[in-house]
């Protein structure tokens, strides 16, 4: 019995490479839910040909010869792009991966529209192997410090994407490290995350084209491309600019009245947001304040709202009082005197002053910062925040 999701136009993509042995079921399962799938057959020298020609209500786009399973899925991509379709979930042809969990990225899909969905695999269950298990939180890693978004199972080949846009852009790899690629790009676009649990099944005779020491390198290649850029242009702007696209005193607001019951976590937040803005690390406070609260589990709103201390209009009165701080530490400080007539040239002469000053004077913030939050916290506790 095939089973539609009415108001969700999707398709599914099978990419496949010599999984003659395997691909039948999956089709055969497949098809219980949906013929709008589209096969990509990347060249297979088996019967994987004649095994597809017993499937023809599927489109089936062949590749003369092997090409890589991102050209596959993005050749993919392109041809469900051009039939009109909203939505493309894509499915390995080895049999890993259960047609049957197909319902739960449609039903995450409803609740998130124009989100990801990623299937999460449980690898910590019995018969996965260990370079799997080792690969995938080396993976999640790298996501994690290419977007500041934290996947449970980033390596999965059962994925939802929205296809309005991945048809905005072009892409530059073409193996198994595609699948990184697409989603870290995502991500800089803004486009949102979710995760479903799935089933996943490792047999012994499972067909697996990845070749560790070469398919390997080019994804650590990639990794520390997509690492350098995330550092230099997109993690600074997207964070500007989700923090600028929310309401940020109702959400701030919002953060506290909901936290109220810890305010050592959340006077923490305030502390650090204040240290980074303050510490010379320019043009990176937010990203690096960013990193710092995910890792100690801080509230990451309050530690990005507190860290735009450095915001222009503050930027005079906190070289001034980075310069004040620091000049007890030089054998000849900026006077306030001289700070009057301070100049580029000479902030250069003073960085001595300037870089001593401004982390005494982070530390300094950030302390009466996070003494004073959890002060006001822990007075606020014994009556509710008002709305």
């Amino acid at each position: 019995m095939q089973v539609e999701a009415a108001h969700i136009h999707y398709c599914v993509l099978i990419p496949t490479y010599n999984n003659g042995t395997k691909i039948a079921p999956v089709l055969d399962a497949v098809s219980d839910y949906t013929s709008n799938v589209i096969v990509i057959n990347d060249g297979a020298t088996d019967d994987t040909a004649e095994i597809l020609a017993r499937f023809p209500q599927f489109e089936v786009i062949t590749h003369p010869v092997n090409q890589g399973k991102g050209v596959a899925l993005r050749h993919g991509f392109e041809r469900a792009i051009e039939l009109g379709y909203d939505y493309a979930i894509t499915i390995d042809s080895d049999g890993q991966h259960d047609p049957d969990d197909i319902p739960l990225f449609l039903q995450a899909v409803a609740a998130n529209p124009g989100a990801v969905v990623m299937g999460a695999r449980n690898m910590e269950q019995e018969g996965v192997p260990g370079k799997s298990s080792f690969g995938n939180k080396f993976s999640n890693f790298w996501f994690w410090a290419e977007t500041g978004i934290s996947l449970p199972d980033t390596q999965t080949g059962f994925r939802a994407y929205p296809l309005a846009p991945i048809s905005k852009k072009r892409w530059i790899t073409s193996k198994f490290e595609f699948e990184i690629e697409v989603i870290v790009r995502l991500a800089w676009s803004n486009v949102p995350f979710e995760s479903v649990p799935i089933s996943v099944t490792y047999e012994e005779d499972r067909i697996t084209h990845f070749r560790m020491f070469r398919d390997f390198a080019r994804i650590s290649v990639l990794n520390t491309f997509l690492v350098t850029l995330a550092l230099l242009f997109f993690l600074p702007r997207l964070l500007i600019m989700r923090f600028s696209l929310q309401n940020s005193r109702k959400k701030l607001h919002d953060e506290f009245k909901k936290n109220k019951d810890n305010p050592g976590r959340m006077a923490f937040s305030v502390g650090l947001g204040l240290f980074f803005g303050i510490f010379p690390v320019w043009g990176f406070q937010m990203l690096v304040a960013f990193g710092i609260g995910s890792i100690f589990k801080l509230n990451r709103m309050v530690v990005l709202f507190f860290s735009n201390i450095s915001v222009p209009p503050m930027i005079p009165l906190i070289i001034f009082l980075s310069f004040v701080c620091g000049a007890p530490f030089v054998d000849d400080p900026v006077s306030i005197e001289d700070f009057r007539v301070l100049t580029m040239d000479s902030i250069y002469d003073q960085l001595r002053q300037y870089v001593i000053g401004s982390i005494l004077f982070s530390f300094l913030a950030g302390g009466l910062g996070t003494l004073i939050s959890f002060l006001i916290l822990t007075f606020a506790q014994r009556k509710p925040l008002e709305d």
